[in-house]
């Protein structure tokens, strides 16, 4: 089970279905993941040099960048807003059967990511079959399905309705090692921005406090105990 993991153990699992499932395995919505991660980049790297973006040959326009953005605001809009609610109503505390805390949050903030990324797993701490969580994962499933999906094919859409447009000095080479680096340069700060708040409300919480635990266990194990003079004998 994924509960039996540790919290940055848990962390990597979060981290890669944050991403989009764009790294380790990440097929499927992966795919289109990606082209749309690589036209933010490309967006941001024609701001930098002053040029209208270009991308596959075509332009990004307004339209184009209006439906980039309903698709990468659709995963913070939903997880987060559907956390915050479940950890402070009475309803979704209640299916902590085990684990509060730290680790109880995670729980809650991994079910809401695997159901919006259609991974389908959870934390066994965390117990979702009531009403409560029905509701609000089968939410996040539905948009995490329809809510990409919509985006990415009028995305198409829009660039398929456009001609070719012939490449010059100026255009950015997207097959190159620094188009590398700035398209994964993009996601960590696009995931760090939405998402390093809970990140570290969870994960990095639960770890910094199991360290001092440890910590003190350690000092109260190695401190040597008090002297005592031994009974004297009777004679």
């Amino acid at each position: 089970m994924d509960d039996s993991y540790t919290s940055l153990g848990g962390m990597v699992l979060l981290v890669n279905m944050l991403l989009g499932e764009l790294v380790f395995g990440g097929l499927g919505t992966g795919l289109y993941s990606m082209v749309m991660a690589a036209a933010v980049a490309v967006f941001l790297a024609g701001l930098m040099i002053g040029r209208t973006p270009e991308y596959l040959g075509k332009k990004i326009g307004p339209a184009e960048n209006k439906m980039i953005m309903l698709y990468s605001l659709a995963a913070p809009l939903v997880i987060l807003p559907l956390t915050a609610i479940a950890v402070s109503t009475r309803a979704g505390l209640s299916g902590l059967t085990v684990n509060g805390g730290p680790h109880g949050f995670t729980g809650i903030l991994f079910a809401y990511t695997s159901c919006f990324a259609n991974n389908g797993q959870s934390f066994a701490s965390l117990s979702a079959s009531t009403r409560f969580y029905n509701l609000t994962t089968a939410l996040a499933m539905m948009v995490g399905g329809f809510g990409l999906v919509i985006p990415a094919l009028a995305f198409a859409a829009l660039f398929g309705r456009q001609r070719n447009t012939p490449s010059s000095s100026g255009t950015l080479p997207t097959h190159s090692f620094v188009f590398g680096v700035l398209l994964t340069t993009c996601l960590i700060v696009m995931a760090a921005m939405s998402y390093l708040p809970a990140l570290a409300l969870g994960p990095v919480l639960e770890t910094i406090a199991h360290g001092k635990i440890e910590r003190l266990k350690f000092t109260s194990h190695a401190r040597p105990a008090p002297y005592q003079a031994p009974f004297a004998t009777r004679h």
